[in-house]
């Protein structure tokens, strides 16, 4: 304090000194003043009276600081002595205090003002897990763990801002527990830590389990609170003290409060009773069970614990777990039914190299025992069987050949294999690793592929050289237009260069050399759609072009299913000209045979009605009434009267042919007895059968009944048939007639004994004006079993004719019991 009062001084003296020089100067200006008159009116110029003034006061100010600094010095190394003496003391003071800190193993921490540095003294246990440096103690971060150092800091921040005291146990990352108490000494905040040990410890450690064990509680209660799935817990009486809010949304409650107060149950009566049996087993109780939420059954797998104070339980919702699990069972059913389906064998094996899975076409194609397969052998072992019954492909080195196999499990990619099996098999084998380990072997038999390679090269070779062979130019035109295959043919049929062809023209490069002045222009537009592939229903097409040299060329387009078009062209010149030939030939012969009918019908027209008078002529002479003839006119008179009946007969025959040819015959069809039906018929025959001499027999059947036919055109039927039966027999042999009801036919038949029908003739029986001659004899006009035909088949009936020669003939009619309900039922 001294040695700063002699500064102060000396400041003093200087100042004082700068006052004086100062004043000199206006004192000039003051001529009254005594002290200017002594000075202005020396001889000494003012500039160096101010000079001397300086002078002076700086000599005085030197001499009054030197004093005083002297005096000063001397205090000062007193004031210094007496200091030293002091720290001295103090030091050792606070040697004491810190050894007397450092006894009781703790450490104090002081802060003072605002960013001054922190005190730091004391230790701590070297077990506690504190570090010694003081800087790295106040790193509470770096020693403590981060729930206490996060806490510590807060606590020693509020006791530096506020004042705020604070106990608190923090635990260090070494597992120790350290008591922290914090206050306000004075002006600065003041954290002790100490070490606890012995009950402190116990308390400490008590303490804080049971803070943590109320926060995990805490915590817990708020994750239940919040879980999604229902929670509850029970007295010891089994009645809820507490559930959740979904356990109140299950029920359907207002919220927990409300569950709880009336009592609502998630789980039925029945469901709470296996929980109790359970609970009679096991504290903890388990089970998959079912209950009605929301008015849905839903599926939950319950847990419920018991203990002294109640117990706990929770349920969580399995609904579309159990739903993806049954769809998941099916699929992995339908999965293995559809491996089963294929014809491919598969295998999966394991990481283990065990046999997971397999199909049925695994199974068949190497013969392998279900039972073996369903015992999940290693693939070694598998392996091992297949060798011995030459189901693998012969190895020089099978274990090196089985090690190689055995590297797919370590493989990225597919694998792929081919065996030639000792039987001539030949199998693809595709091994598939799994991610996860494992590898799905695929089998496939592609011995019949081979087969039909083989064949399909073969194939298209032998159409190759047929396309090249045939008479039939063929194009193949792809979906762009451009020609991609041909034959010789074709080019043959146009004239066109090779070289043009192997260049692959466009089908309108094409068309523009084959088409000609006057061809058809529209068919050339859709000859060129179709196969540019411009038309949208791709519908095939086909013509006939008229050459203007005289050609004829027929052509056809046939999209193929690849979007390409074949296209075919046949030169028909030579067979147009014939069938023109042949046609112009027809149409002659048909008006030939039109003028024949023509004349026919009207030769049979005009020779009926002179017949009709020849025959009322001479049965009107042989009446008695009119006059009597001699023997020899009745014998003339009844050769006129029999030729004049067969010869109308004829023209009757030849009248009803042409109405069945114009198509203008009709059936009187009426109810029909059958057996006097044949009777009449042979009534009719008779005659003929007695002058030829040839024995008729009739057979008609008790239940034959009745038919609806034309009766006429039936017993016409009958008699051409027995007439063509007595014509083809010998003297003195017999015909046989039968009826018979077949099911809905009525069956007639005629058999003879006779000449029979040469096989060479039976085909043209039926023909009109055919007869077969017999004996020196020609035979008749050959319209009986025409008609015959005709008539049957108005009726809807068939016949048929067997014959052997030199055995006789047999003609069999079926004609329906109801042709005209056959013919609406047809319809």
């Amino acid at each position: 304090m001294r040695l700063h009062d002699g500064n102060a001084v000396a400041i003093r003296l200087a100042r004082y000194a700068v006052v004086c020089a100062v004043l000199i100067v206006p004192a000039r200006a003051s001529a009254d003043s005594p002290f200017a008159l002594l000075i202005f009116n020396s001889s000494f110029p003012p500039a160096q009276v101010v000079m001397m003034a300086a002078l002076i006061g700086a000599m005085v100010f030197a001499l009054l600081s030197a004093i005083h600094l002297v005096r000063a010095r001397d205090r000062t190394e007193r004031d210094n002595a007496a200091l030293r003496l002091e720290v001295a003391d103090l030091k050792s003071l606070a040697d004491r205090a810190e050894a007397l800190v450092n006894a009781e193993d703790e450490r104090l921490v002081a802060w003072g003002a605002p960013g001054e540095r922190a005190m730091v003294a004391g230790s701590l246990p070297q077990h506690a897990g504190a570090p010694d440096d003081k800087t790295a103690f106040l790193d509470f971060a770096g020693w403590l763990r981060p729930e206490s150092a996060t806490r510590l800091s807060a606590l020693v921040a509020r006791l530096q801002e506020r004042g705020e005291h604070f106990q608190y146990v923090i635990a260090t990352q070494a597992g120790r527990l350290i008591e922290v108490r914090g206050r306000t000494v004075g002006g600065s905040a003041i954290a002790r830590f100490r070490d606890l040990t012995g009950e402190r410890l116990a308390r400490a450690e008590a303490d804080a389990r049971s803070a943590m064990l109320a926060g995990e509680l805490e915590t817990t209660r708020a994750m239940l609170a919040a879980a999604p799935m229902p929670v509850w817990l029970r007295d010891p009486k089994g009645a809820l003290v507490w559930v959740n809010a979904a356990y109140a949304r299950a029920v359907e409650a207002k919220d927990a409060g409300e569950a709880v107060a009336h009592g609502l149950e998630l789980l039925d009566t029945n469901s709470r009773g296996i929980i109790r049996a359970g609970h009679g087993e096991s504290a903890v109780f388990s089970r998959r069970m079912s209950a009605v939420v929301a008015g849905a059954r839903r599926i939950f797998d319950v847990a419920d614990i018991i203990s002294g104070g109640g117990s706990a339980g929770i349920a969580i919702d399995v609904t579309e777990v159990e739903a993806a699990q049954a769809a998941l069972r099916r699929e992995v059913q339908f999965n293995a039914r559809t491996l089963d389906q294929l014809q491919t064998a598969v295998a999966v094996f394991g990481p283990d190299r065990r046999l997971r899975s397999y199909n049925a076409a695994y199974r068949a194609l190497f013969e392998l025992d279900p039972g073996f397969l369903e015992s999940a052998p290693e693939e070694t072992a598998i392996l091992d069987r297949l060798r011995a019954s030459r189901k693998l492909p012969e190895q020089a080195d099978f274990r090196s050949w089985r090690a190689t196999l055995f590297s797919a499990y370590n493989a990225t990619e597919a694998r792929e294999q081919w065996w030639h099996m000792p039987d001539g098999q030949t199998l693809r084998v595709i091994a598939n690793p799994h991610p996860q380990g494992g590898a799905t072997w695929v089998y496939e038999n592609v011995t019949e592929r081979l087969d039909l390679e083989s064949r399909y090269n073969s194939l298209v070779s032998v159409q190759g050289e047929t396309l090249d062979h045939l008479s039939e130019g063929v194009a193949v035109f792809g979906s762009d237009g451009r020609l991609r295959l041909n034959n010789p043919t074709f080019a043959a049929i146009w004239s066109l260069e090779r070289t043009f062809l192997d260049a692959r023209p466009h089908v309108t490069d094409i068309v523009s050399l084959l088409r000609k002045p006057g061809d058809d222009e529209t068919m050339w537009r859709r000859f060129t759609a179709c196969v540019a592939g411009l038309d949208e229903n791709r519908a095939s097409i086909g013509g006939r072009m008229e050459r203007p040299d005289g050609r004829v060329i027929d052509y056809a387009t046939v999209p193929l299913p690849d979007g390409q078009t074949m296209v075919t062209f046949v030169d028909v010149t030579d067979s147009v000209q014939v069938e023109r030939a042949l046609v112009e030939r027809n149409e002659a012969l048909e008006a030939a045979d039109s003028l024949k009918n023509a004349f026919i019908h009207h030769v049979s027209y005009e020779l009926r009605s002179p017949l009709t008078n020849i025959i009322g002529f001479s049965q009107l002479l042989s009446d008695t009434r009119v006059g009597a003839l001699n023997d020899k006119q009745r014998e003339y008179n009844g050769y006129v009267m029999t030729s004049s009946a067969q010869l109308l007969t004829i023209v009757n025959d030849i009248l009803d042919l042409t109405s069945i040819d114009a198509g203008i015959m009709g059936l009187d069809l009426a109810e029909v007895d059958v057996k006097g039906l044949v009777l009449e018929a042979v009534s009719e025959a008779t005659p003929r059968f007695e002058e030829s001499r040839v024995k008729l027999e009739t057979s008609i059947a008790r239940d034959v009944g009745g038919l609806v036919a034309d009766a006429k055109r039936v017993r016409q039927i009958l008699v051409n048939l027995l007439s063509n039966a007595v014509t083809f027999s010998h003297e003195g042999g017999t015909v046989r007639l039968s009826a018979a009801r077949s099911g809905a036919f009525i069956e007639f038949t005629v058999a003879d004994d006779g000449a029979g029908i040469p096989a060479a003739f039976l085909n043209s029986v039926f023909d009109r004006f055919v007869s077969l001659p017999r004996g020196d004899a020609r035979g008749g006009v050959g319209l009986g079993l025409s008609i015959v035909k005709s008539f049957t088949a108005l009726h809807g009936g068939t016949v048929e004719i067997v014959s052997e020669e030199d055995k006789g003939t047999v003609a069999k009619v079926r004609l329906p019991v109801r042709p005209a309900l056959d013919a609406s039922a047809a319809a």
